[in-house]
């Protein structure tokens, strides 16, 4: 296993000291008693193999005592394998819970970037990978090295020449082992690779249902799934074969070990070296020094998949975090909303430029649509202004106050958002109103609610604003959906406000209605409307029309219908015909 990724395990299961120490003495137990038993074993046979008459009392004694040895060996042992579960399951909890944190910490563009399957793969299926190789380890690891330990000591006791015979011979089980899995390795990451991917497509399809039954598209979907499952099916049969191979390889090296020690025992016990009793002891001695070696062996296979899916994790946990807030911040408070950008460049690549020396100025309460083709850089805008992306050069700031001295927390408590894309969570629709204001009284989320036109369809579900919203608000509709979260950013009542196409999952009638709740939320209020709408735009008191991260126009409606322009055909287009 790669050192540095064993370390990084091993730190984590430093969290569980007293576990450790009681699997350590608890293994340390259970060896010594298992080493006593062939002993005893050996001493017997002598007893009943010696001249005279067999003394049955001393032998039915010595029963006794193997027995004894026997059951509270596995008594320790059992309590070994429970300790190291915990030890496991509470290393994987914490990687789980960093891993957690860490992707509320990473910039946005991750998510962009990387399939949300193949990241929750790495919650489940890898964290699990790990656990199974961990309790598989653990158990394995402590109680071998002991057993070795020990082992060797009683064998040294017995035969000092026979001992360095094993000894020296052993060795070779293990280059075996090592050479296979290096060679299988990187069998292992393709195959949690590839694990990732038929994650990420699965819920790709299974979300996007609707549009894959209504294209007909369901023989492609299968025929790609297939070819991804097909391309697992193949990197699980060659990593579990190539992993496999090394239990046999080293059992194989072990019985020739154990055949030449039987041989040099016999001429031992031949020439009086030895008793029938001691070649006996020491023969089980060779097979308790072997199996944890062939244990070990034969979890390679899982060391192998918990190293490749420990890869993946640490991967996104040693991924550079969101832009930490500078040591001394400033928190935002009743600011008056006046907002600027001074010369602000921006890309998501670095070569391929998407805003350049853009500059706005607004004054406090102003009512600001961003219009403009798909692509032209609206939302793009809104991530800078609420740093969800972080600006290449130049400024963008709030009462004359730089966003990159506002703390974050500060930054985004100022702003309400709705988006297009809905996004509820699995609660009551109580719960997700309040979800910007955790201590929101019953009327505060009502009166929300009325606000934002979504009280009368809540009276009429089963349980009113109890009722549980389930499978990210599948048992709403999408319009529903969407009344909600303009509920939720009414209650926050924040002093700025972002609307990005906030009314387009909603019916005319509805639409109006919520016009109206906008026009008294934004009265006072610096709001940025992205609409591709243009009829919900119209009383804005300046709209910026954007093409390829610029503005090309700016005005109210009347005056850039007025001068024509890339405006006006916006709205011809939509409007010629009426």
């Amino acid at each position: 296993m790669n050192k540095t990724i064993f370390k990084r395990i091993i730190k984590y299961m430093s969290n569980s000291k007293i576990y450790i120490v009681f699997s350590l003495l608890s293994a340390i137990i259970t060896v010594i008693l298992s080493l006593i038993a062939p002993l005893l074993i050996g001493k017997t046979i002598d007893k009943m193999i010696g001249k005279g008459l067999v003394d049955f009392s001393y032998v039915f004694k010595i029963i006794i005592a193997i027995a004894i040895v026997y059951i509270a060996g596995n008594i320790f042992n059992w309590l070994l394998i429970y300790l190291t579960n915990l030890i496991a399951f509470s290393s994987v909890n914490h990687m789980r819970r960093d891993l957690f944190k860490k992707t509320n910490k990473l910039p946005l563009n991750f998510f962009d970037t990387n399939p949300h399957g193949d990241t929750i793969s790495r919650f489940v299926n890898d964290i699990e990978t790990i656990s199974d190789g961990m309790i598989q380890c653990l158990s394995t690891l402590i109680t071998g090295i002991v057993t070795i330990i020990g082992a060797i000591g009683f064998m040294f006791y017995l035969n000092p020449v026979m001992t360095l015979v094993v000894l020296i011979l052993s060795p070779a089980s293990y280059f075996m082992a090592r050479f296979i899995t290096n060679r299988s390795q990187k069998m292992f990451k393709k195959q949690a690779k590839i694990l990732g991917n038929l994650n990420a497509y699965a819920e790709e399809i299974i979300d996007g249902q609707k549009v894959v039954k209504a294209f007909n598209y369901e023989d492609e979907t299968i025929n790609k799934f297939k070819d991804i499952n097909n391309d697992l099916y193949s990197a699980g049969v060659k990593s579990q074969f190539y992993g496999s191979l090394s239990g046999p390889t080293t059992r194989v090296v072990n019985n020739i070990i154990y055949s030449l020690i039987g041989i040099i025992g016999s001429f031992a016990v031949i020439f009086g070296k030895l008793t029938i009793g001691d070649i006996s002891s020491f023969l089980i001695y060779a097979t308790l020094f072997s199996k944890p070696l062939n244990d070990i062996t034969a979890i390679f296979t899982q060391i192998q998949a918990a190293e490749a899916s420990a890869e993946r994790v640490f991967y996104v946990l040693d991924m550079e975090p969101e832009i930490a807030d500078k040591k001394r911040t400033i928190n935002l408070h009743n600011n008056e909303g006046v907002i600027s950008f001074r010369n602000v460049n921006f890309g998501y690549t670095s070569n391929r430029p998407l805003i350049k020396n853009f500059n706005l100025n607004l004054k406090p309460g102003s009512r600001v649509a961003i219009v403009g083709t798909t692509g032209a850089g609206k939302t793009t805008l809104i991530n800078l202004l609420m740093r969800f992306y972080e600006i290449n050069s130049g400024g963008i700031f709030i009462d004359d106050v730089n966003i990159n001295e506002i703390s974050r927390d500060s930054l985004r408590c100022n702003f309400g958002m709705v988006l297009q894309d809905t996004w509820l969570f699995c609660g009551t629709i109580k719960e997700n109103i309040a979800y910007g204001k955790p201590d929101a009284t019953e009327d505060e989320i009502i009166t929300a609610a009325k606000a934002s036109g979504s009280h009368s369809f809540i009276r009429r579900l089963p349980k009113g604003y109890n009722t549980i919203i389930t499978d990210a608000g599948e048992n709403l509709s999408q319009g529903q959906r969407q009344l909600l979260t303009i509920a939720r950013v009414m209650i926050t009542n924040a002093p700025m406000l972002i609307l990005d196409e906030a009314t387009s999952n909603i019916d005319t009638i509805t639409e109006i209605k919520i016009q109206k709740a906008f026009i008294k939320m934004l009265k006072g209020r610096t709001s940025f409307i992205i609409a591709h709408r243009l009829s919900t735009i119209k009383e804005s008191d300046i709209i910026l029309v954007m093409d390829n991260g610029n503005i090309v126009q700016s005005g109210t409606h009347e005056e850039l219908l007025e001068k024509g322009g890339q405006y006006s055909k916006l709205y011809n287009s939509q409007f010629a015909a009426v």
